[in-house]
């Protein structure tokens, strides 16, 4: 009897609480429960923290999530339903009114269950949830127990990728055993037994117009989708990042697994252990960091690191993030958010990102430069707020790290390297298709003018039938003197880090920072961030 059977051998029932392995497939919470109860409750609670419709959001959805992402998990709900239907087990809705952990405690007193089993959650807010129940929490959405990590490292994260891997070692290999059936549900006495509810159904409007992204959530298409990237050998022997092209959105120049290893839809040590089965196969294939296996090992770096670092969401007592004067510009913040930057590069991106929840790491490289430290100079915490609400694989740990090193406040310290919002994008797509896809106005203007419409003849832009300042938007700032100012300040800022002073301290805007309405990461796909080359 391995560890896992005897810590629940004797609950005659077990709850299986569903938060971030939605999937069947290699969860040890779910195998235990099987393994050693004889009833077993698979539950999902939906929280009104994440779910809850707010009116005041730029775009429709919650203040934490936009519609992209719900519908990502009410698909993958639904796919988790039928395959444990198929196990003749079924997936228990239940709708919490405040607090998720209250609904679960109800549950296994009303339901007489002595065993909780769910995937171990680094983040504050479910670290502070879990405190609240005894519980069987085993280690599966990372590679590593990010706890055993930083043991090991002496209490502390280690604070670059080189070190964390030459600490971390070989990952766990995951539960392979495959079984058809599952122990029956037992009496759920007078709870009303919910279904997975419809998008339309959660309050957030009329959504007819509301574009539908082209990735359906669940670990049926995420197993599909896994299996057709490993199919093609020689593209997983020879992946290299950050290689890959940014405007390709008709066919994705990356796997698109990210939002699948978020919601757990897939388990990153089946996927590590399959791209191994890959490697070996073949003769040669790229190492670590750039590796696809590489890739899965950012995303623990990024985890280990975030759980072990207090305020790492923030830039004030995270000591790792250098303190920086961010200006707050409001103004500057909508357009970008809005896509209205005039710059159809980078408003391409947002806007991709606003329809589809997704784009690729490259893109994301490049919106996040524009904002921080490349031309606005506004807070990298603004922009990852406008993530962390849209992106269908925004990730808690993944979306903070990848803002610090990409704001260069930790992590990546080459402030002067900075993403050109016109020629980083032309030089993948010259012609503009990716813009003329996601900026319509702008699919008439010739592509010598496409990167930078503002400079087109009147004649042209009339022809092209979009008048710049009317039509599409001016720029927001010239880049050239933008870009140069930007290094100036990041400049001033280092240097009063080095000396030990606070460039922060006594500015009020800074000092008490607010939360932005309209908020990841990507991985295998963009959560990995490749320091820059030189763009402009």
């Amino acid at each position: 009897m391995d560890a896992a059977t005897a810590a629940t051998a004797t609950a005659a029932a077990a709850l299986v609480w569903f938060r971030k392995g939605l999937r069947v497939h290699d969860n040890p919470a779910l195998d235990a429960a099987r393994r050693s109860a004889a009833r077993v409750y698979p539950v999902f609670v939906l929280d009104p923290r994440y779910l809850r419709p707010d009116p005041a959001a730029p775009s429709p959805g919650s203040a934490r999530a936009g519609v992209a992402r719900v519908r990502f998990l009410l698909e993958s709900l639904r796919d988790l339903d039928a395959r444990l239907r198929r196990l003749g087990s079924r997936l228990l809705v239940l709708r919490a009114r405040e607090d998720v952990s209250d609904a679960v405690c109800a549950a296994l007193k009303d339901w007489n269950i002595r065993k909780l089993c769910f995937e171990s959650d680094t983040e504050p807010y479910a670290l502070a949830r879990d405190k609240r129940v005894t519980v069987f929490s085993p280690v599966s959405h990372t590679l590593f127990d990010p706890a055993e990590i930083i043991e090991k490292n002496g209490g502390r994260p280690p604070l670059t990728y080189q070190s964390f891997v030459a600490t971390a070692g070989e990952p766990p290999k995951p539960v392979m055993e495959e079984y058809s059936e599952l122990p029956p549900i037992g009496d759920t006495g007078g709870y009303e037994l919910l279904p997975v509810p419809k998008l339309e159904e959660l309050g957030y409007g009329d959504l007819s117009q509301e574009y539908i992204p082209p990735f359906r959530g669940g670990e049926t298409e995420a197993l599909k989708r896994m299996r057709e990237s490993l199919q093609d050998k020689e593209w997983v022997a020879k992946f290299e990042k950050p290689k890959g092209d940014p405007s390709a959105f008709l066919k994705p120049a990356t796997t698109v697994l990210s939002p699948y290893l978020k919601f757990g839809c897939l388990s990153a040590r089946y996927f590590y252990h399959c791209i191994q089965d890959v490697y070996r196969s073949t003769k040669t294939h790229t190492k670590p960091p750039v590796s696809l296996a590489g890739q899965l090992l950012w995303r623990d770096f990024f985890y280990t690191v975030s759980f072990g670092t207090p305020n790492f969401d923030q830039m004030e007592g995270n000591k790792i993030c250098k303190q920086i004067p961010w200006r707050e510009n409001e103004e500057l913040f909508v357009a970008w958010r809005d896509g209205r930057t005039g710059y159809p590069w980078i408003d391409a991106i947002m806007i991709q990102l606003r329809k589809w929840g997704w784009m690729h790491h490259l893109a994301r490289h490049s919106v996040a430069c524009f904002l921080t430290r490349g031309d606005l100079y506004v807070h990298w915490e603004q922009g990852r707020d406008v993530f962390e609400r849209l992106l269908i694989d925004s990730d808690w740990a993944i979306n903070n790290g990848n803002w610090l090193w990409l704001s260069c406040s930790s992590f990546f310290y080459q402030y002067h390297r900075i993403y050109s919002p016109i020629s980083f994008g032309k030089k993948y797509d010259p012609n503009g298709d990716y813009i003329r896809h996601f900026i319509p106005v702008l699919k008439d203007m010739p592509k010598e003018y496409i990167y930078e419409p503002w400079t087109a003849p009147l004649s042209v832009q009339e022809k092209a039938r979009c008048i710049v300042g009317k039509d599409y938007p001016k720029p927001v700032v010239d880049h050239e003197a933008a870009s140069k100012e930007c290094r100036k300040r990041m400049g001033e800022a280092y240097a009063c880090n080095r000396l030990g002073g606070n460039p922060v301290k006594g500015n009020s805007s800074n000092s008490s920072r607010r939360k932005f309405s309209d908020g990841g990461q990507d991985v295998p796909d963009s959560s990995m961030s490749k320091q820059p080359r030189k763009r402009s």
